[in-house]
């Protein structure tokens, strides 16, 4: 192959190597290539010297911007800090009412109470607040306590047969295990409570069983729970006549409940949650139950 040879069609020499009759041409480096090497060699030397670069043992160079990530990361923190601090006042010190009555807040509440609620109250009350056996369903309108936002926020407060000293107390007694109701006694006060939440359930019962499980309801039942079993809030009676149950609303549950008796627990979180923490959960608890998660 002749040497300085001169592609025809571009006018370009040639490098001298051909494969397999394709002639590889010496074609020069395209000037943008060189304008954006210059430009990034150019950006490097400005970074090295205005921004923190190179490793020095011990220490770095700092840069003449005297840029510092710890410093940034520190300032956006404090600026936080500010914005929390000035809807944390307003939520501390605005009552439920008008809270509610406050889109903005109520956004806080939703965003933030998730959070704590997960933190601190899903491991029992499921992620979706709707509880399990033994744990209350958080978004219906069933509370032992009151369901206001005022109560939830005593209750998360102090706990429910805690060992906080104004702690909520409320126990079951376990009537057959110690006697106090006869076996006929529990299986009749069973089958009238199962009709108080599902009137149906009377059609294959007895009428005399019925009758005598009124009197006992009446005489051992109605003191916590109502002589119409709708509950008690001042002593955390639970609502008979609806569907929510917490260990159960088939007769198999409520005989365990009447036979061995029932004691929750929840803990007081005054220690761990501060004021406005609670007053947030309780807010957001409301709003699950209002189908706003």
């Amino acid at each position: 192959m002749a040497l300085e040879e001169r592609d025809p069609h571009t006018g370009y020499l040639t490098t001298g190597h051909e494969w397999n009759g394709i002639k590889e041409l010496n074609t020069p480096v395209p000037r943008a290539v060189y304008f954006f090497l210059i430009v990034t060699v150019l950006f490097s030397l400005g970074y090295w010297v205005l921004m923190p670069a190179w490793p020095l043992g011990a220490t770095y160079t700092k840069g003449l911007l005297g840029v510092d990530q710890r410093t940034t990361v520190q300032e956006a923190i404090e600026r936080a800090a500010l914005e929390r601090g000035a809807w944390i006042k307003s939520i501390e010190t605005e009552s439920f009412k008008d809270i509610q009555a406050n889109p903005r807040l109520m956004t806080i509440v939703r965003q933030t109470g998730r959070t704590l609620f997960g933190d601190n109250c899903a491991v029992c009350h499921g992620t979706d607040a709707k509880g399990g056996p033994g744990f209350p369903n958080l978004t219906t309108g069933s509370w032992m306590w009151g369901g206001d936002p005022q109560a939830i926020a005593e209750t998360i407060r102090v706990g429910i047969n805690s060992a906080h000293p104004k702690s909520r107390v409320s126990q079951m007694m376990p009537f057959g295990r110690d006697k106090m109701l006869q076996p006929a006694e529990v299986d009749n006060v069973v089958d009238y409570v199962r009709t108080l939440s599902d009137p149906a359930a009377a059609k294959d019962l007895k009428p005399a069983n019925l009758a005598a499980g009124k009197t006992v309801f009446d005489a051992s039942c109605a003191s916590c729970h109502g002589k119409d079993g709708k509950g008690n809030l001042e002593v955390g009676g639970p609502d008979l006549t609806d569907q929510s149950w917490i260990y159960g609303g088939d007769a198999q549950s409520i005989v365990a409940s009447v036979w061995n008796g029932r004691q929750g627990h929840m803990p007081a979180w005054e220690g761990r949650l501060t004021a406005a923490e609670r007053k947030i959960l309780a807010l957001y608890v409301v709003s699950l139950r209002d189908g706003k998660p």
